[in-house]
């Protein structure tokens, strides 16, 4: 039974993200599979990392749970809408928050070098666009998904890493938005 950990990233509780979510749930929950959530925007933490890596700030409460979820899970699924080229704010600031030294990775002495603590995971990520899919890997090189996927997940040891791209959703039909739904909960059932 594969441990799988969603990890929502839109703000807004009544967006497409959250219903592709629930999509990807389903299609897990049928396979068996184990799982976990985390969906960002009803943690309660401040999403500013005010000193870097200078100097340790407390996590509050949820960050710590965030973290052992994350220990915990086979596979994460990330999903958030492309905004700006980028992740919600308060993503952004999850990210800097809990995937810290000495918990994703360790900083090596006298080097430039780190070493990756999240090693054996697998990940999907599933994004939104209001463009097609196409144009934003074509006019300005999938900057969201090269953030997460190299610069963020590949980097703590996350190797693996599936992405989803679903665009442009702003002035879809339903049906395209179910097509999607089907998709994803098909993706769940694989555990992929």
């Amino acid at each position: 039974m594969k441990k799988i950990l969603i990890i929502n990233g839109h703000p807004d509780k009544e967006s497409f993200s959250f219903a592709l979510s629930d999509a990807y749930k389903k299609g897990a929950e049928q396979s068996c599979a184990e799982i976990n959530e985390i969906n960002i925007r009803d943690l309660n933490f401040d999403p500013n990392l005010k000193f870097g890596y200078r100097k340790r700030t407390d996590l509050e409460p949820d960050l710590l749970d965030a973290q052992e979820k994350i220990k915990w899970a086979e596979h994460m699924v990330w999903i958030y809408p492309v905004w700006w080229s980028s992740f919600p704010a308060i993503m952004k600031g999850f990210l800097d928050r809990v995937l810290l030294p000495g918990f994703a990775f360790q900083k090596r002495q006298n080097s430039l070098f780190s070493d990756k603590l999240l090693v054996g995971k697998t990940a999907r990520i599933i994004c939104t666009l209001d463009q097609p899919a196409w144009y934003y890997r074509w006019v300005y090189g999938n900057p969201s998904h090269n953030a997460l996927k190299k610069g963020t997940l590949n980097f703590i040891g996350v190797k693996k890493v599936k992405i989803t791209t679903i665009g442009p959703v702003r002035l879809s039909k339903g049906e395209y938005r179910m097509k999607w739904l089907r998709k994803v909960e098909r993706l769940g059932q694989l555990n992929r």
